[in-house]
């Protein structure tokens, strides 16, 4: 049943296109319930074990396509909402595609064959693309064909990385199906020098799609030109499924015995993020690259987390949660920000809580969720990576993290605190703000804090049987 996830999103997507604009709206609408439920019923299992050569059913694919689908559904509430009030004439291609994109996104989740997974993250490429340019302007379209270059790269190296995998296998003389699951049972006869190579190819080519540095040029451009419903699934649900490629393979490595190698490497990766995030945060004037800096700042993080393992790796999946409720978040407002000002200027969106106090408040709220401040989560989860950092012994690691960590807030705070509290020659706005454009940016930040208050004991389970193979736990 858990294949309904991208099944039904890839027929009533191709069925959008065709349909005018009030249909569309709600099969965008249906669908995301529909999905959500398919969703729910399995991660309580209602539903029947999934069987087949192509896919399967993970702790951590289940954490990821949960997110996915919660996030979807507050995102196409607002989309309608966000749609009626831009009148964009491409309306029919922007909701198929949104609804094409989740099928990737879901099959992301659920594939277990090596190829397969590359398919359907090549898939979200091709899917979200059009969800970039659907403005049409000169700078849309630059960021669309720099998405589509650089990712289509990166992916090309994943694939050779893949095939690097396979030739480890035929210099080992091992004959398994080459799914994730088959492979981890003979990790050990790898051949390790191939496999090697093949980490790297794939954290190179999946970290491209991820937004790690030095591979994530397009990130700032293309979360910048599409819309913000499009730009809070690139970056709260998007680079999730990317990750979900580098951890599987990381996890690979570990049960081959070379677990320390592929940790090193996603530290200095994830450190690298960080550091080119601290760099050009500073001196942004545009509210949405700002954020998708802050994007690129957080995926470091959490790879770091999973290098170090431990303490930490529990608290890096605990940041990817929270990450994507707060950054969806922060992206919805930014789309009401767009709407009441007309700019995407952080000099000209002075005085916020004056002129859309609502969205004023959820922006520095997400601002200060974001950043790492209590109550929200991921104070608790950059928490916990430094203690696991401290206890693994990697203080030059931890040093380096939390200095990028005080660099990042001491920019990011003086562009925001502008927006919210600083002074605007015009004031009025062009299209006032609306609760139903106010809501979902509110349920997903209310959704973060609740998950501080009380963590399910079903997400839980899930985070620790996801880490429990590269020895991460929470009483490490």
């Amino acid at each position: 049943m858990l294949q309904l996830t991208y099944i039904i999103p890839l027929v009533t997507g191709i069925i959008v296109f065709s349909l005018p604009v009030k249909p569309g709206r709600l099969i965008l609408l249906a669908t995301a319930v529909v999905h959500a439920v398919i969703t729910a019923m399995e991660w309580f299992h209602l539903t029947a074990p999934l069987e087949s050569s192509y896919f399967s059913t993970t702790p951590e694919g289940m954490l990821v396509l949960a997110i996915l689908s919660f996030l979807f559904l507050c995102i196409s509430v607002y989309t309608i909402f966000y749609m009626a009030e831009t009148e964009m004439s491409k309306e029919p291609v922007f909701n198929g595609c949104m609804l094409l994109f989740l099928a990737a996104m879901s099959m992301v989740t659920i594939a277990d064959h090596l190829i397969m997974l590359w398919v359907a993250i090549e898939a979200t490429t091709l899917m979200s693309a059009p969800l970039i340019f659907v403005h049409g302007s000169r700078e849309s379209l630059e960021a669309t064909w720099k998405y589509i270059l650089i990712c289509s790269v990166g992916i090309a190296l994943a694939l050779l990385g893949c095939f690097f995998i396979i030739f480890s296998m035929e210099m080992g003389g091992i004959h398994v199906p080459i799914t994730f699951s088959s492979l981890n049972t003979v990790a050990d006869q790898l051949n390790p020098i191939w496999l090697k190579a093949g980490f790297i190819f794939i954290v190179i080519g999946y970290g491209t799609k991820m937004g790690l540095a030095p591979m994530h040029t397009w990130l700032p451009d293309a979360h910048s030109e599409a819309p913000s419903p499009a730009s809070a699934l690139l970056s709260g649900a998007l680079l999730n499924c990317a990750f979900l490629g580098v951890y599987r393979c990381h996890l690979l490595m570990v049960e081959s015995g070379m677990g320390d190698y592929s940790s090193n490497a996603l530290i200095a990766f994830g450190l690298a993020s960080m550091v080119v995030s601290a760099v050009f945060i500073l001196n942004q004037n545009d509210y949405k690259r700002m954020l998708a800096y802050s994007s690129i700042e957080n995926m470091g993080i959490i790879v770091v987390g999973i290098g170090i393992g431990g303490l930490a790796a529990f608290g890096a999946m605990l940041h990817m949660i929270h990450h994507s409720l707060v950054k969806s978040s922060l992206f919805l407002s930014a789309g009401n920000i767009f709407l009441g000002y007309g700019t995407k200027s952080i000099s000209r969106t002075g005085g916020m809580l004056k002129l859309l106090p609502k969205t004023g408040v959820t922006f520095f709220a997400g601002f200060a969720g974001i950043s790492g401040f209590p109550p929200f989560g991921l104070f608790i989860s950059e928490l916990l990576i430094i203690l696991g950092a401290i206890q693994a012994g990697r203080h030059v690691t931890v040093s380096l993290f939390i200095f990028c960590l005080i660099l990042i807030f001491a920019g990011a705070s003086r562009l925001v605190m502008q927006m919210v509290l600083g002074d605007r020659p015009e004031e009025k706005t062009l299209i006032p703000e609306k609760w139903m454009r106010a809501l979902p940016p509110i349920i997903l930040l209310l959704s973060s804090l609740a998950l501080v208050i009380w963590l399910p004991d079903s997400i839980y389970q899930t985070i620790q049987q996801a880490i429990s193979s590269i020895g991460g736990t929470l009483n490490g």
